[in-house]
């Protein structure tokens, strides 16, 4: 037995735009990894939810109430895997502020990919047409963030292997 307490294994976010894989590559590194995966999307108010099935861009105004919940269920769950776009530096920081030991992990797409993947899938309330809008929001992380930035076109399981690795050792 350590004479060192355990550490505290951190939760990862898996961020992106729509489309970049988020839900999938942090589904399947929750489950290699044995944690639980939450899906932010899931925590969007219904009106937030109908605005973007719209088509409509949400506003910083209209993410904050979001952005709690996900910063609250990022804590309360960890360690989990967790999808969310955390498109811009600010929406990454506030999530830190609920979650200091989280780490993020940024799935890279280049735009064809990103678009043949939303016109492939049917079961999602975000329209193509809001890639556009999600693109210009994007905000590459700043060295000094420490986000892991990946090639989403690898396959999975190799990007659930690099996500799920984020973890670190279990503490059971």
């Amino acid at each position: 037995m350590s004479d060192h307490p355990p550490t505290a294994v951190g939760s990862v976010v898996v961020c992106g735009v729509s489309g970049s894989g988020k839900s999938t590559v942090g589904a399947a590194a929750a489950a290699l990894a044995g944690v639980p995966f939450i899906d932010a999307d899931d925590l969007h108010p219904p009106v937030n939810i109908a605005a973007m099935a719209a088509g409509v861009a949400l506003t910083d105004a209209d993410r904050e109430p979001w952005l709690a919940a996900v910063g609250a269920a990022l804590r309360d769950a960890a360690p989990c895997v967790m999808a969310c776009s955390a498109l811009r530096g600010a929406y990454r920081e506030r999530l830190r502020r609920d979650a200091p030991t989280a780490r993020f992990v940024l799935l890279d797409v280049p735009r064809p990919e990103l678009e043949r993947r939303i016109r492939q899938r049917s079961d999602h309330f975000m329209p193509a047409s809001l890639l556009s809008s999600q693109l210009a929001t994007l905000e590459l992380p700043d060295p000094a963030e420490e986000v892991v930035v990946l090639d989403a076109t690898r396959p999975l399981d190799e990007l659930a292997a690099a996500v799920a690795a984020l973890l670190g050792p279990r503490v059971d």
